[in-house]
């Protein structure tokens, strides 16, 4: 088993997202901070610089997107990687607009952290009024204003990396919750398909936050997947 894992949080998303897994993993674990900017390139590269030599790779959602940039900026460093419930694809005009519109409201001081709205398109429903809910609304409070707004930048400027997937060549996990709306299934299987030899999980009682909804699961796909 690969012994040294950085990972990867997504959008207005801590340390809190990958706890659960953490604890089930035999391995060596740092989780990157991806608040401080507004390029999927520069939280590559300070995801890469507290990372050791060597060490593999998970990243959800946002962390997908900064995984992708990863592979491309020193594939040699990556020995495994881990896609969990994210996309290959660059935002189209419409989900950028919506980027833009959220990011106009909270310069209009209406940053909340995650709306109940939101919340119902990250955990599953039977996930809603739980201890779990309550931890992605603390999540995201805990990240603020300001690093939403570089992220959400950084998200609605990233580039497709579909055309790279045939270019990875390390074990791979192409994982999904079978409830996620935001990043849905056929996105996965977009993914896998693209990538030699990656494995496609989906995570039962789960929609976009399977680490936090379902993390046993997440952890026995991710121990067979850093034993490869």
């Amino acid at each position: 088993m690969a012994s040294d894992l950085l990972l990867l949080p997504g959008l207005i998303c801590d340390e809190r997202l990958w706890r659960d897994v953490i604890a089930g993993l035999d391995a060596r674990s740092i989780v990157a901070d991806l608040r401080q900017d507004d390029s999927i390139g520069a939280m590559a590269q300070r995801a890469r610089a507290a990372a050791p030599a060597r060490f593999a790779l998970a990243g959800l959602s946002m962390g997908g997107y900064v995984a992708f940039e990863i592979m491309r900026q020193a594939p040699e460093r990556v020995t495994h990687l881990a896609l969990l419930d994210t996309s290959a694809r660059a935002d189209d005009d419409a989900r950028k607009e919506t980027r833009r519109k959220g990011i106009e409201m909270v310069g209009q001081g209406k940053f909340i952290g995650v709306s109940r709205g939101l919340l119902g398109s990250l955990v599953a429903p039977q996930h809603m009024g739980t201890p779990v809910a309550g931890d992605v609304q603390a999540m995201s409070e805990r990240v603020g204003q300001a690093a939403y707004i570089r992220q959400q930048v950084a998200i609605m400027n990233r580039v497709d990396s579909r055309p790279t997937l045939g270019d990875i060549q390390v074990p791979t996990l192409v994982g999904v919750g079978e409830s996620d709306k935001l990043t849905p299934p056929e996105l996965a299987e977009e993914m896998a398909a693209g990538i030699a030899g990656a494995e496609l999980v989906r995570f039962p009682d789960s929609a976009h936050l399977p680490t936090m909804e379902n993390p046993s699961a997440v952890v026995e796909a991710m121990k067979a997947w850093l034993a490869r």
